[in-house]
């Protein structure tokens, strides 16, 4: 079955065809014989109350030095594609919202989207955790400085984070003797006016932050560890860590049970787990990555599968 798989994401020429897993599935879409409409948020708009966008029919070659065509330039509605890809990164800011409000309108006239646009909106990647307790370590969720100091001098060694940005920027670790540790909140807070969490540091970084993905909330049975590169305890690609593929644990099988039926109920097809330890830390539903890196180390096909999914969705 030839489907219009339209994917909107950050610049293609820009990307790390190793490690980009909007590329992988892509690829899988193409080996599939799907045709491949590529667009930015800014190609994106509203006329006439129809979300179009300005669209590059792509062809793609897994080649890291010459890997994408253009093939064709189409002005469509969204509603004539049979779905699209929403896997721009975040900053989740007013124009990610914009573009997830754009995608509704294709998705009311029958184009399905991945992931829904208003669970996009309604489950921040940090906060989404807090439904899940059970599986956490103890966490603050507030832009009160005066609050947050109290639950590091009750934790002792704690991880704060900004909720709106990801790759580990702007990730602090702190304890209560920290000298630096009133400017920092000043600095996250914006002196009291924007929220924050605040996790228990988890010692078992030192092992991996494990990333779990789930197609449709069935976890692929390998995870990948970002083990921290040395000094650091962020467990990020992007900030050095090594990426090293486990075997799901029974507890990590445990906590995707607990998560899964949510992600089910909310039309979020493909997410990634952030698993320390024994504990999830995040719950990754814009643009998961690490799909290269598993498909590499233990001969995958997780994009296929993706698309499987998503063609079983259209059947």
């Amino acid at each position: 079955m030839t489907l219009k798989l339209g994917i909107v994401m950050d610049p293609i020429e820009h990307i790390n065809v190793a490690k980009d897993s909007s590329f992988a599935m892509m690829l899988a879409a193409q080996r599939r014989g799907w045709e491949i409409y590529y667009m930015n948020q800014r190609h994106l708009y509203s006329e006439g109350g129809v979300t179009r966008a300005t669209t590059r029919v792509l062809r793609l070659s897994d080649n890291a030095s010459d890997w994408f065509s253009i093939v064709g330039e189409q002005d469509i509605a969204l509603a004539e594609l049979d779905a699209v890809l929403m896997r721009k990164d975040p900053p989740f800011d007013i124009e990610y919202i914009t573009t997830t409000w754009l995608l509704d309108s294709a998705e009311r006239n029958g184009t399905l989207v991945v992931n829904k646009p208003a669970s996009l909106r309604d489950a921040n990647e940090k906060l989404f955790i807090t439904c899940f307790p059970q599986c956490c370590v103890p966490m603050l969720v507030s832009g009160e400085p005066s609050r947050i100091r109290h639950f590091v001098a009750q934790h002792q060694d704690v991880i704060l984070k900004p909720l709106d940005s990801m790759g580990g920027h702007s990730i602090f670790r702190v304890q209560p003797d920290n000298q630096n540790l009133s400017v920092i909140l000043e600095l996250m807070t914006l002196g009291g006016h924007k929220t924050i969490m605040a996790q228990r540091f988890i010692p078992e970084i030192n092992a991996g932050d494990k990333r779990i993905l789930l197609i449709d909330g069935e976890p692929v049975p390998f995870a990948l560890a970002r083990v921290p590169a040395a000094g650091e305890t962020r467990g990020n690609l992007v900030a050095g860590a090594t990426g090293v593929g486990v075997a799901l644990t029974e507890r990590d099988l445990w906590i995707c049970s607990q998560v899964a039926p949510v992600l089910r109920e909310m039309g979020i097809l493909f997410a990634g787990l952030d698993v320390i330890g024994e504990y999830l830390t995040e719950i990754n539903i814009t643009s998961p990555t690490c799909i290269r890196e598993l498909d590499h180390q233990y001969d995958l096909d997780i994009g296929a599968q993706l698309m499987a999914c998503i063609e079983s969705r259209l059947g």
